[in-house]
């Protein structure tokens, strides 16, 4: 049990996709202007990233794997990626249309969100069991709703301030990233020192 709170608390904290891997920055960057699209967008994301790893997990150990087909991982996983966000776009445009419009074109980005391809390559190559990888891609998810969350309210800070006229825009808002991304630099170590790893 403490090896799976481990992984779920290193997802979110010490390897967060985002902060410190620095995958799926295009929708942080394009959709985290607002709270509630910022965790819409997270949502999506944590929903995407466990149903690919629940789905993808069992057909490369038990179909790619098996066959001699490894070497097609990643093809696999994107076609199997792209038909789960068709599922949540349709979901979004039938029972939650204002979100779906907040989301606009990120939510079909999702597909190709290198965060969503990432998790369900690095669980085969941590060598995670099946409890391990959905722990993984679960925390995975929460980490990317995490950083999207701070850094809504860092932008939104962001909108009362007055930088310099060519920091204005994207740069101001590339320099705040960065040190928030600095900012989880801190918690590397302290899971294996809380958990006894």
């Amino acid at each position: 049990m403490a090896n799976l709170a481990m992984i779920f608390f290193g997802m979110i904290l010490v390897n967060n996709y985002v902060l410190v891997q620095f995958l799926g920055i295009c929708p942080f960057l394009g959709v985290s202007k607002k709270l509630d699209s910022a965790v819409g967008m997270s949502c999506a994301v944590i929903f995407v990233m466990a149903l690919a790893t629940a789905v993808t997990w069992p057909i490369y150990t038990y179909l790619l794997v098996p066959g001699g087909l490894a070497y097609l991982q990643t093809i696999v996983y994107i076609l199997i990626i792209a038909v789960l966000v068709q599922l949540v776009e349709i979901i979004l445009k039938k029972f939650l249309p204002p979100l779906y419009k907040a989301l606009g074109v990120y939510l079909p980005l999702i597909t190709t969100n290198c965060a969503v391809l990432g998790v369900t390559i690095s669980v085969i190559d941590e060598g995670y069991n099946f409890a391990e990888a959905m722990v993984c891609a679960v925390g995975a998810g929460f980490g990317f709703m995490l950083a999207m969350v701070l850094f809504s309210g860092v932008r939104k800070r962001l909108e009362d301030a007055k930088p310099p006229k060519s920091f204005e825009g994207l740069p101001i808002t590339l320099v705040s990233a960065s040190i928030t991304s600095l900012s989880f630099m801190g918690f590397g170590g302290i899971i294996e020192n809380i958990f006894g790893a």
